[in-house]
């Protein structure tokens, strides 16, 4: 199956990660599902890609609500006919916040998108790629370098990400019988308005603040196209892909 007949469901890809991911995929001729909380910003992703409008198709929907998520799929269906892959990567990063001083309705929030959005999303994608013809597809979850080391003051978006690698091999297993693929894009540093505080002084797990290297989104989204593009006989299970000099391989 060529890039042309493969159609993506990404979800937030109204910005940073989840723009850069559409933008690559539309340039390899994908068809794409674009999904985030705002349809403004969806559409801005379709203008900046110059794709046509036979290429792109947006919905407007919360992945923390399961009829939004049901919605989003029905609608890829109808639009496209299939789901061949699924970009998991809406979440959010709350402000760092000390263990302690952590609120029950902070904590619900994180969960909510985070891994509650993402297992909606997931079972979403995996019910179309199960029933359809050819069956299969592949599903690619968004971790973090959060998914193995944990910075500073942020127990929820750490703790969210961890479930991710758990999910990521559950549905690896559970998708084999069905040629569901599932494998784990783990990001560190991709230059994004959620990441302006890393060149201008973060904190470091020893108390200090440091500027930290950042690398351009696009190489994200030159990642996942990898990973989208592979056979389903073949998987990455965990990729890692990170600024070259960030505080990862040493850090805590």
């Amino acid at each position: 199956m060529t890039a042309q007949d493969k159609v993506v469901v990404i979800s937030g890809a109204g910005s940073g990660i989840g723009r850069s991911v559409a933008l690559a995929l539309l340039q390899r001729g994908y068809k794409l599902v674009l999904t985030g909380r705002r349809a403004a910003a969806l559409e801005e992703t379709v203008a900046l890609s110059k794709a046509s409008a036979k290429q792109t198709h947006i919905v407007a929907a919360d992945v923390g609500k399961p009829a939004d998520v049901t919605r989003v799929f029905e609608s890829a269906v109808k639009t496209f006919g299939r789901v061949d892959v699924l970009f998991n990567n809406a979440g959010i990063f709350p402000a760092k916040t000390l263990f302690e001083d952590i609120t029950p309705e902070q904590w619900n929030e994180v969960v909510a998108v985070n891994f509650t959005g993402a297992f909606l999303m997931a079972q979403g994608a995996f019910r179309v790629m199960k029933d359809q013809k050819p069956q299969g597809g592949r599903i690619i979850n968004n971790g973090s370098i959060s998914a193995a080391v944990p910075r500073p003051n942020s127990a929820p978006y750490t703790s969210t990400k961890h479930a991710i690698t758990g999910l990521t091999k559950s549905i690896s297993l559970d998708g084999r019988k069905y040629n569901i693929a599932c494998g784990q894009i783990d990001i560190g540093n991709a230059a994004t308005a959620l990441t302006g505080q890393m060149q201008t002084g973060i904190a470091q797990a020893n108390g200090t603040t440091m500027v930290e290297p950042t690398m351009d989104v696009s190489d994200v989204g030159e990642a996942v196209a990898y990973m989208a593009g592979l056979p389903l006989s073949a998987n990455v299970q965990f990729m890692t892909v990170m600024a070259t000099a960030m505080p990862f391989i040493g850090r805590g």
